[in-house]
């Protein structure tokens, strides 16, 4: 492997001091680029996900097209209850479908902490060949979602905004919740762990919907087993965690040894860095809907983002996914604003 040319995102969660604020975009390999649809009209989302060669051209095309400091595998984290031998279909306009969701004790038979080298292998491979083909240009992120956010779509089946029936579960079986929330963390263990052997700098957890829970349900079922991950996974490689909403645990999630914490735009840079204290960066927190304004415009809210976080243990990233319908030349003035970004 080659040494890494541009390693702003290894030193900022390193916590060194860095001459710029390094810049990725969640979801930054998809849907808004036309690069991307290309590929989507021919072949099928876990196609693109199981096929080595797709998942890298689809992972270098913002680094190519956008110009920003890491890529991040192009997967999915629904390949876990995937791997842990549930169907999952991926319908392009309504998302995600699990037909055979988890309700009872039988079928929990179902599920196994499978073995991640013969169910998950594509995943590896695709990061070699990943690694190979930035050859050292930008560092890889790798990822998986968090066991709560996994769980949601195990026992809910299919997307939702308030994942009631995935709660009931955890309020009226909590047994078996946390018997499949650990089968969940033992398998995303080994899922990262060999990420990272397979070359991924960094990793992250995303935990979509932890700001569905209150502080206390948020530590007890969802942060318990962030912390097992991180724990196991930290000594190889920095860890990330983006727990969309669940502002009010900062404070947990940074004791827990994570390298960066990623925040949405609902709660201040100021704020944020109270709650997490100093020895953490933070990520964030452009609102993705923002990348709809006129390019002056956001220049501007993109200058404001970054002095308020100030020059230290920053990664600019937006606070939630990009959506698809941003122009590329609005996606790369966000970019390019970080990049020239003098700190004062």
């Amino acid at each position: 492997m080659s040494a890494l040319k541009n390693d702003l995102l290894l030193r900022t969660l390193r916590g060194e001091k860095i001459e710029r604020t390094p810049v990725w975009m969640m979801r930054q390999a998809g849907r808004y680029l036309p690069e991307y649809r290309v590929l989507r009209e021919k072949y099928g989302f876990f196609e693109r996900c199981q096929t080595p060669e797709l998942a890298c051209e689809i992972t270098i095309q913002p680094v190519d097209i956008i110009g920003v400091d890491a890529a991040i595998l192009f997967s999915d984290i629904l390949v876990v209850p995937q791997a842990m031998g549930l169907e999952v279909q991926l319908i392009e306009s309504r998302g995600p479908v699990l037909p055979d969701p988890i309700k009872t004790h039988r079928d929990m038979q179902r599920v196994r902490v499978p073995d991640v080298h013969e169910t998950l292998g594509y995943v590896f491979d695709a990061i070699k060949l990943i690694k190979q083909e930035l050859n050292g240009r930008v560092p890889l992120i790798g990822f998986a979602g968090a066991p709560w956010t996994i769980l949601c779509y195990m026992v809910q089946g299919k997307g939702s905004k308030t994942f009631d029936e995935a709660k009931a579960f955890c309020y009226t079986q909590p047994f078996l919740a946390h018997q499949l929330l650990q089968m969940i963390t033992d398998t995303t263990i080994a899922y990262l762990k060999q990420q990272i052997k397979a070359g991924a700098d960094t990793v992250q957890l995303f935990d979509s919907w932890g700001g569905l829970l209150s502080k206390d349900d948020f530590e007890n079922i969802s942060l318990k087993y962030i912390k097992q991950i991180v724990a196991a996974v930290k000594d190889d490689a920095p860890v990330i965690i983006f727990a969309k909403g669940a502002w009010y645990s900062l404070k947990e999630m940074a004791d827990t040894g994570a390298a960066g914490l990623g925040i949405d735009w609902c709660i201040t840079p100021q704020m944020a860095r109270q709650f997490a204290g100093n020895h953490v960066a933070l990520q964030g927190n452009f609102d993705p809907a923002k990348l709809l304004s006129p390019i002056p415009e956001i220049k501007k809210e993109v200058k404001q983002m970054l002095a308020a976080f100030g020059n230290k243990n920053h990664i600019a990233n937006l606070g939630h996914g990009i959506l698809p319908n941003v122009p590329v030349d609005h996606a790369k003035a966000f970019v390019d604003t970080v990049k020239e970004f003098q700190h004062s």
